[in-house]
């Protein structure tokens, strides 16, 4: 009873400070503000473990104005920077011509050159029912994209990458699970695979530099994403021996169609742009490469994927799991 006096008779005494700190505006950066039940009593302290020492800064405060110019039309604009409170920082890298690299998705150490002298006719040869099956299954799937995209090659470079960037992602998705509850090494089949799905996730980040994908196209690859997801994770889990051999004879595919690709660039049907900058910097290419480079290179890509994957189906073949036989890291 008597606490309850208090605590009322202390609430009344801060009803005017808080009022008067409410009609003065927002609490500076500084002032220690204390919570209680969702409510800001700013500049006062009612609990010791809720009110943070004048001292130190709360995280939230850590964001914080960086500066105040004012901008065309007169007005203030204020800068915003998120400050290093859990103590980590974007270190600024520079290029080997000195100027900043501007990727955030990458950094200049994830940069290669493409191996360009990889064997572009390899094939494998169906040798068992499975085999067959994917083989037809990827010339079947080929069918509805030739008659859709037809030589519009820039969108059917978009739409192919959105697919072959979902089996590296969902084989290394399976791995990993499958090591954690095995508590089992994978011989380095994680970080391929991954690599992999990330080496076609910046195919398309190329591509979208140089083509402009249609609103049903989009609406095309967020419907086909969905159902081949879906698909190949239960084709992993029940095969993988024939999910890596499928992966194996798009890639195929893959290496065909840049090859059609390059084609129409050679006989001027598609014009020879320069190559985006997002391309130069994620495989080294000469300042001055053009697409043509660009298309070379992702094809160099999609062979060594091609090489990849039907060695992993190889292995099963061979009554063997991944983990027994050592990932081929940073094939490209």
């Amino acid at each position: 009873m008597n606490s309850s006096i208090i605590a009322g008779s202390l609430l009344r005494q801060l009803k005017g400070q808080f009022l008067s700190n409410a009609a003065a505006g927002p609490v500076l950066y500084g002032q220690s503000p204390v919570i209680l039940y969702g409510i800001s009593f700013g500049g006062s302290r009612l609990l010791s473990t809720a009110a943070a020492e004048s001292s130190k800064t709360s995280p939230l405060d850590q964001t914080a104005a960086k500066s105040t110019k004012p901008s065309s039309t007169g007005k203030f604009k204020v800068e915003k920077e998120v400050a290093s409170y859990w103590g980590i920082e974007h270190n600024k890298l520079l290029k080997d011509d000195g100027t900043e690299w501007k990727w955030t998705s990458f950094r200049p150490w994830h940069a290669y050159t493409a191996n360009t002298s990889v064997d572009l006719d390899k094939h494998h040869d169906p040798v068992t029912l499975g085999d067959r099956m994917m083989r037809l299954t990827v010339k079947a799937l080929r069918w509805p994209t030739d008659i859709f995209f037809q030589r519009r090659y820039g969108c059917r470079a978009m739409m192919l990458e959105t697919v072959a960037a979902v089996p590296g992602m969902v084989a290394g998705l399976h791995l990993h699970l499958r090591s954690l509850r095995r508590f089992e090494h994978t011989g380095g089949w994680i970080r391929a695979l991954l690599e992999e799905a990330e080496n076609e996730r910046m195919h398309l980040m190329t591509f979208m530099e140089v083509s402009d994908p249609r609103w049903y196209e989009r609406a095309l690859v967020f419907t086909v994403q969905g159902i081949f997801f879906n698909a190949y994770l239960l084709a992993y889990i029940l095969s993988p021996r024939l999910a890596h051999r499928m992966v194996g004879y798009l890639e195929e595919e893959a290496v065909h169609s840049y090859t059609e690709y390059l084609k129409d660039l050679d006989s001027g049907k598609i014009e020879n742009v320069p190559a985006p900058t997002i391309a130069i910097d994620y495989w080294r290419l000469a300042p001055d490469a053009t697409l043509r480079d660009v298309v070379v290179a992702v094809r160099a890509d999609e062979a060594h994927h091609r090489d990849v994957n039907h060695f992993a189906s190889d292995i099963y073949y061979n009554g063997l799991a991944l983990k027994e036989v050592p990932a081929p890291l940073d094939y490209h």
